[in-house]
């Protein structure tokens, strides 16, 4: 069986992700062939037990798979991705909006960094185009 393309470029982000001192009890996994003999050994090796979920089970990693599923569906499915460069900027963007200005209903319609609310005295409603114009933010802005 050969190796994963870029079954490296895993292991060695896994170890500059955790210092060996302080490296998390578990690695939650799919069973992609990108977590192959490389990244299992240098898991084991920093201490880490790995869990693998059942195959064609996305709900034993709801958390992740949700987050992955918005990523895909609000922003990665409406663009073109040229490069690494061109999707690390796209995806800076999209994390920037999600905390500062994307509704969760779990949040009461608020985003994770919190907002303040404009009363009508504050101005006329503008338009503010984020992930590059892909999504929206309104605000009151005095005239």
């Amino acid at each position: 069986m050969t190796e994963h393309p870029t079954e490296a470029w895993t292991a060695q982000q896994i170890r500059e992700a955790f210092p060996w001192d302080e490296a998390p009890r578990y690695l939650i996994r799919d069973r992609d062939a990108i977590f192959a003999k490389e990244v299992i050994a240098v898991a084991k090796g920093m201490g880490i037990k790995e869990v693998v979920t059942a195959a064609q089970s996305p709900w034993q990693n709801p958390y992740v798979e949700r987050l992955i599923g918005s990523i895909r569906r609000e922003c990665l499915d409406h663009v073109i991705v040229w490069n690494e460069r061109s999707l690390r900027q796209t995806l800076r963007s999209y994390f920037h909006y999600y905390e500062k200005s994307r509704t969760h209903l779990a949040l009461a319609k608020d985003a994770p960094e919190p907002r303040a609310v404009h009363k009508p005295e504050n101005g006329f409603i503008v338009e503010i185009p984020e992930v590059g114009g892909l999504h929206h933010r309104y605000e009151r802005r005095a005239a």
